[in-house]
């Protein structure tokens, strides 16, 4: 067993058996206690953050990869992204012997926990890292087969790459919003069926994307891949991501070089990045891979995840609706397959750098994770209530969560959320 995930392990901290961010957990976010202040390091643990700083100045960090760095000093999670593992697990290590319930050294000092702990109900979340690049994959066969489907039938769903190498583009890393984070329709080209010209103006088919990110740790020199065996070593933690689609603009201009400004305009993710340590206890098999990937995209034992998925659209009246239930492991493509195949031609991955996996959908109908596919490409509108949706209406919210289930415990992301204001005037 994981030591560090173990259900017996219990923090001198309240923290409620359903709660996202218990000691097993432990995710690493960026925090400020009032707009005045620039961001913090912290951890969550239950309903509090732990003040990475004041743990740093207390000499709470004082281990052979950590005693030097200045990392938890910084206003953002890249510099401690790039010390890489070994600081990783000692931090993590550190973190959870001062939270753990026989370690007197917060539990016993109020002083200091006044100083350290504080609610998150007191704290604004901001983006963990100065995301310099993103990439988004198209990672889940279920849903790259649907789209197919929509678009080219079912005799030719899947291009002849896909198979073969994680299918991917880069995005805009300037408009990844941290969630919370209001979303403007976009206004873009388009072009109607029965129309000779297209026409400017607000899309009509905002979507959602159900997705997760990784974040790239100390990453590689120009000119020198990452070889799939140590891709593990690269990738920090995970995070939920929503890729708002515009799918009216993304159909008109995708042709040949694929999306530009139909998702440009905005990624939303949640605050709390989820280490890799606190989901080795959730490690299963994933999809098989036939044919099967050329060697140096294969990877050996379980790399997928048992993280379950669930989507929440909010209506502009108030009334919520679960729409989507997928789960992680579906993803046919994994994250060391992805960074493997995105520096093997020697692009040079930094830290902070986001990797996203792509639209993860499921075998059924429900565990679709976009609305082109729920209500397939608006032929079947799902019903809200007194409502149908085909595709987001303004005032509409969706909120993306996901956990891992452990013995009395979760470890959870959290959640994303971001709702829909008219296009701008």
């Amino acid at each position: 067993m994981n030591s560090t995930t173990d259900p017996t392990l219990r923090s001198f901290l309240d923290v409620a058996p359903d709660s996202p961010f218990p000691i097993q957990n432990l995710p690493y976010g960026v925090f400020r206690r009032d707009e005045d202040e620039t961001g913090t390091l912290g951890v969550a643990i239950g309903d509090y953050v732990l003040d990475l700083k004041v743990v740093d100045d207390f000499g709470g960090f004082d281990t052979p990869a950590l005693r030097d760095t200045d990392a938890f000093q910084r206003r953002t999670l890249n510099d401690f992204m790039a010390l890489g593992k070994t600081a990783w697990d000692e931090a993590r290590a550190c973190v959870q012997r001062l939270l753990r319930a026989d370690e007197p050294f917060l539990r016993d000092h109020p002083q200091l926990r006044e100083m350290a702990l504080v609610r998150q109900s007191q704290v604004e979340m901001l983006l963990p890292a100065a995301i310099g690049d993103y990439t988004d994959f198209y990672s889940s066969k279920e849903h790259a087969t649907n789209v197919g489907v929509m678009l080219r039938g079912p005799d030719n769903a899947l291009q002849p790459n896909w198979l073969h190498l994680p299918v991917a583009y880069h995005g805009r890393s300037s408009s990844v919003v941290v969630s919370g984070t209001d979303v403007r329709r976009p206004c873009g080209q388009t072009r109607a069926d029965n129309a000779e010209a297209p026409t400017f103006g607000p899309s009509r088919s905002l979507d959602f994307e159900l997705e997760m990110g990784c974040f790239v740790g100390p990453g590689n020199p120009l000119g020198v891949p990452i070889p799939v065996s140590r891709a593990a070593d690269h990738l920090f933690g995970m995070v939920l991501v929503n890729d708002w689609s515009a799918r009216d603009v993304q159909r008109w201009e995708y042709v040949p070089l694929g999306p530009f400004l139909a998702k440009n305009f905005a990624t939303s993710i949640s605050p709390w990045v989820v280490p890799f340590a606190a989901l080795e206890s959730f490690r299963c098999a994933g999809p098989a891979q036939q044919p099967p990937p050329l060697p140096y995209l294969r990877t050996a034992g379980d790399q997928a995840f048992d993280i379950q998925l669930e989507v929440f659209l909010e209506t502009a009246a108030g009334d919520r609706h679960r729409i989507s239930r997928s789960n992680f492991k579906f993803l046919y493509w994994n994250v060391c397959q992805q960074l493997a195949h995105h520096a093997s031609n020697g692009c040079n991955l930094r830290p902070g750098d986001l990797l996203a996996t792509g639209t993860i959908s499921g075998p059924t109908p429900d565990s679709y994770g976009s609305l082109l596919e729920l209500a397939w490409k608006g032929t079947k509108p799902l019903t809200l209530g007194k409502e149908k949706r085909v595709f987001l209406e303004d005032g509409d919210r969706l909120t993306l969560t996901g956990w891992c289930q452990g013995s009395g415990y979760r470890v959870g992301f959290g959640e994303v959320t971001g709702r829909i204001l008219p296009a701008e005037a």
